[in-house]
């Protein structure tokens, strides 16, 4: 790696229907652009190598299902804790590894994808942390697919919500985080539910909230 270069590494796979291959490919030029060596792998076997994890910056992930094994999966954990940032969209990193618990403590929650909800969703940003580098200066703003219903740990810093309304089995509407932040160690991990496919990226929004988490994950 170039001296004063950050190193990506770019995870994808899994079900084909959140398109990893294409959604990773919109971001990049930006990341080239922000000075980073980018690196694909399309294998979890990646997450075993601790050496080339502990010279990147970033992991990105878009790997929606599919099986971790126990050392990949402390592999990668391992990584963030030391300072490695882990970031992801959608499926790619909320609906991964299902038969993996403690993958859930790192990203910091699990997409329940089969409740039922509105069709669009509402972005709304958080009041509570409005000068976050990830959303300043950013509005509510609308995306064309449903949004996802997530467990969440309260260890996240909840940057914006979705509302689902109440209907016969809710009694009442509930807000569902949609975009957080979280330190795991000396890890930084960026997760936003938002991103099923192309066109929620052809939203200018979600596009800048997905560029800057990758740049606030970063090492």
């Amino acid at each position: 790696m170039a001296p004063g270069r950050r190193q990506v590494l770019v995870v994808r796979g899994g079900w084909e229907g959140h398109q990893p291959r294409e959604t990773t490919n919109l971001f990049m030029s930006f990341l080239r652009e922000n000075g980073f060596r980018i690196l694909v792998e399309e294998s979890l076997e990646v997450y075993e190598d601790e050496k080339l994890l502990a010279q990147t910056d970033l992991i990105v992930q878009c790997w929606t299902l599919g099986d971790i094994t126990r050392a990949e999966s402390e592999g990668l954990a391992a990584a963030v804790r030391g300072g490695t940032g882990f970031a992801g969209w959608h499926g790619g990193i909320l609906d991964a590894f299902p038969g993996e618990p403690s993958y859930r403590l790192l990203v910091g929650g699990q997409a329940v994808v089969d409740m039922p909800g509105p069709d669009r969703q509402r972005v709304r940003l958080s009041g509570e942390h409005p000068d976050h580098p990830v959303i300043a200066g950013l509005r509510d703003f609308d995306v064309p697919t449903p949004p996802y219903w997530v467990h969440a740990d309260p260890l996240n810093d909840v940057l914006a919500t979705v509302t689902f309304e109440a209907d016969e089995a809710r009694e009442r509407p509930v807000a569902i985080p949609a975009v957080w932040t979280r330190r795991w160690g000396r890890g930084r991990v960026f997760v936003s539910t938002i991103g099923h496919g192309l066109d929620d990226f052809a939203v200018p929004e979600v596009r800048a909230i997905t560029e800057r988490g990758l740049l606030w994950g970063s090492r």
